[in-house]
């Protein structure tokens, strides 16, 4: 039986462009990739040289302090650039595929039939266990730490961010599988987190995880709201999370014994000719998925590797992010509006009844990245609390990382949120502070200090 929460606090944004429910395959691309810079803290060391013939599975580098940890190519094909930066700095593994779909064994299994260790090992040698995140800091986990719980999200309320009921009704029983294969790995409990609305879902089906209904605006479909709501993480403990998507590619894992890293993402925005679903490989590169899918105009259009709260502005040439199932296209926002401040801004978005939007709020927005606005004193104004649903007061948070004062980012909860949770506040902040940045820079900074 499951138990309903509702969140009050939030914000949904109706953007323009969400994808429509049909899927186009595009996994024969030609070029795939890896940036260690997807996973935070890690430091690569390399187990494969330019030009080395690989299969998918075979791995690529590991972490230089948790050796265990493999990182592994998504494709067959052959090793054909290792692209570095500043003082030698690894950006990028660029693999070029074969079209063989050839794949390294793994160990195939139903996981209650095997070890909390034979499921670990294999989770590690594969490259899935890349998948998982540890809080606090969203950090890749360390293999010999024990999660007390597994939170998994099964929806995302993100704007225009993709359907998990969609991506996942013809692959269940591989979700199932993976559920399976990580309740072997806590000696706590997984928490699954459904939308309210979507009881009709392939997930009210699912064995071996305790499930909570979530009601209510952005950011209820992130995990680490649910986590807050459920069984919030005091100072010493450790999670781990995952989102649908996350838990297919493991399950894949134990169900073919092979590392099968497609996976289905939205391509959405209001400057997409066409938004729906395309079935991709982890890795390939974005110019290759948006090609010809752009419309055409004089605008200039900006390209985001996930949503536009939390993704990140990524070049043609580069891979989609990793934890990414999203692209999201919109206009670059780089036209100088002349008495925009006094102007009705009939298509502009706010919160508050400065513009005209309340007077439809349901009307699909055509948004950019415009800032509408500089930098200001970041002064307390109550309005971050609106779109915040923890427990936790944000604003005095953001002040302690900047200073950063470590026992009092202690006390006011900086071990259980991570910078989605936060995306919301940097919309709706009138100081225009990137606080999602400031706060990874405040992860960097504890865990360089407190080791």
């Amino acid at each position: 039986m499951s138990r309903v929460i509702k969140i009050k606090q939030g914000l949904d944004i109706n953007l323009k462009g969400k994808a429509e429910r049909s899927v186009t395959d595009l996994t024969g691309l030609s070029r795939y990739a890896i940036r260690p810079d997807d996973f935070r803290n890690i430091t690569p060391k390399l187990l494969a040289k330019e030009d080395t013939v690989v299969k998918a599975g075979t791995a690529l580098f590991h972490d230089k302090y948790n050796p265990e940890v493999l990182f592994t190519s998504p494709v067959s094909g052959k090793l054909v650039a290792i692209e570095r930066g500043d003082k030698r700095k690894i950006l990028d593994f660029v693999i070029e595929a074969d079209g063989k779909n050839a794949y390294e064994s793994f160990t195939k299994g139903v996981p209650k039939d095997l070890s909390r260790e034979q499921i670990k090992e294999n989770l590690l040698k594969s490259g899935c266990w890349t998948y998982i995140k540890q809080r606090p800091f969203g950090i890749t986990p360390k293999p010999e730490v024990t999660p007390r719980d597994i939170f998994v999200t099964a929806f995302d309320s993100a704007p225009l961010a993709p359907d998990y009921d969609f991506i996942v009704k013809d692959e269940f029983e591989a979700f199932q599988t993976g559920i399976d294969a990580l309740k072997k790995l806590t000696d706590g409990k997984i928490y699954l987190g459904v939308r309210s609305a979507g009881m009709s879902s392939p997930f009210k089906n699912t064995a071996n995880v305790e499930m909570y209904e979530f009601e209510g605006p952005h950011p209820a479909g992130n995990v680490g709201i649910q986590i807050n709501k459920v069984k919030p993480i005091n100072k010493g403990e450790v999670v781990w999370t995952l989102r649908v998507p996350d838990v297919l590619i493991i399950g894949r894992l134990f169900r073919t014994g092979k590392y099968d890293a497609h996976k289905t993402i939205a391509l959405t925005g209001s400057e997409v000719k066409t938004p729906k679903y395309y079935k991709i490989i982890a890795g390939a590169m974005v110019g290759d998925i948006i090609k010809d899918k752009i419309q055409q105009s004089d605008k200039a259009v900006r390209i985001i590797s996930g949503n536009v709260l939390t993704g990140e502005k990524i070049e043609n040439h580069l891979p989609l992010g990793h934890f990414d199932y999203q692209i999201t296209a919109i206009p670059e926002g780089n036209r100088p509006e002349l008495f925009g401040w006094i102007m009705p801004g009939l298509g502009k978005f706010s919160i508050s009844r400065t513009f005209f939007h309340w007077v439809n709020p349901k009307k699909e927005l055509e948004m950019s990245s415009k800032l509408h606005g500089s930098h200001r004193a970041f002064i307390n104004t109550g309005e971050m609390e609106k779109v915040f649903p923890m427990d936790i007061l944000p604003m005095q948070l953001m002040k302690a990382v900047i200073i950063r004062d470590i026992e009092l980012m202690e006390e006011l909860g900086i071990y259980e949120v991570v910078e989605e949770d936060m995306a919301l506040c940097e919309v709706i902040n009138s100081s225009k502070i990137e606080i999602q940045k400031e706060l990874s820079n405040g992860f960097d900074f504890l865990m360089k200090e407190l080791g």
